[in-house]
């Protein structure tokens, strides 16, 4: 029996078969040299022989600039409240150290003629979205810390807030001075990894039905010369018929 290596790499063996002058020569045909090799040690070949491919390479994302820019850029952000509801406010990221030694923080302020938040938790989850898209960008945790009126730190927190404030009655001062009789400020300062970020998101949509309000579509509708047009219509159509 004897083999040689012909064109493309493939091995042909030439096998003889009986003796003497009436014996026979098979040529067989086997597979490429790289077919008889085997896989590498702890990575098992495929059908094909192929090893498997590698698992695609994770990003990592720098979730402390994704952070600044996210709340820096945007002006609200949702609070999720553990267990119970989320609520979109209006906040003023800060980034510079502050005396109460918050650091970068979103500050929050409610109350009468503010937005409406509920008394919050020591810790909450924050929602920041995307400026471009407007979708959700980061979930992060946040230790709550409100501001006492009568601590020093309370006009810092107002020095950061009021500029934010559009369309607010009256003076700067007596924003302030109401702020500090009938509102509350929030500090929100994110902590520990996200629990949600660019891939690594939830599959859940997150939609929630809307919580009733006091709000409601007006009554009473404004007077038109002639009355309205589509009034007007309906009336012509009735008189002259279809």
């Amino acid at each position: 029996m004897g083999s040689w290596t012909g064109c493309a790499g493939r091995r042909f063996v030439v096998c003889v078969v009986g003796s003497g002058p009436g014996c026979a020569r098979v040529l067989l045909m086997s597979g490429t040299d790289g077919d008889s090799a085997s896989a590498a040690p702890g990575r098992p070949a495929d059908a094909a022989g192929a090893a498997p491919p590698a698992p695609p390479a994770r990003h990592l994302v720098d979730v402390t600039r994704v952070t600044h820019e996210a709340a820096s850029k945007s002006g609200m952000l949702w609070v999720r409240i553990p267990e119970g509801t989320t609520h979109p406010v209006w906040h003023v990221w800060h980034d510079t150290e502050d005396e109460g030694g918050a650091g970068p923080a979103a500050y929050v302020v409610s109350g009468p003629g503010e937005q409406s938040l509920p008394r919050l938790p020591d810790e909450v989850e924050v929602v920041l979205r995307s400026k471009d898209s407007g979708g959700r960008l980061l979930i992060l945790r946040a230790t709550v810390r409100e501001v006492e009126p009568a601590s020093p730190e309370w006009d810092t927190a107002v020095a950061v807030l009021r500029p934010a404030r559009l369309n607010a009655s009256g003076t700067a001062d007596e924003l302030a001075e109401r702020w500090r009789h009938s509102a509350t400020i929030h500090v929100l300062t994110p902590q520990g990894p996200p629990v949600e970020s660019p891939g690594r998101y939830d599959d859940d949509s997150g939609a929630a039905p809307v919580r009733p309000a006091a709000g409601t579509t007006a009554r009473w509708r404004p007077w038109h010369w002639r009355g309205r047009s589509g009034a007007r219509r309906n009336v012509r159509a009735a008189q002259h018929g279809p």
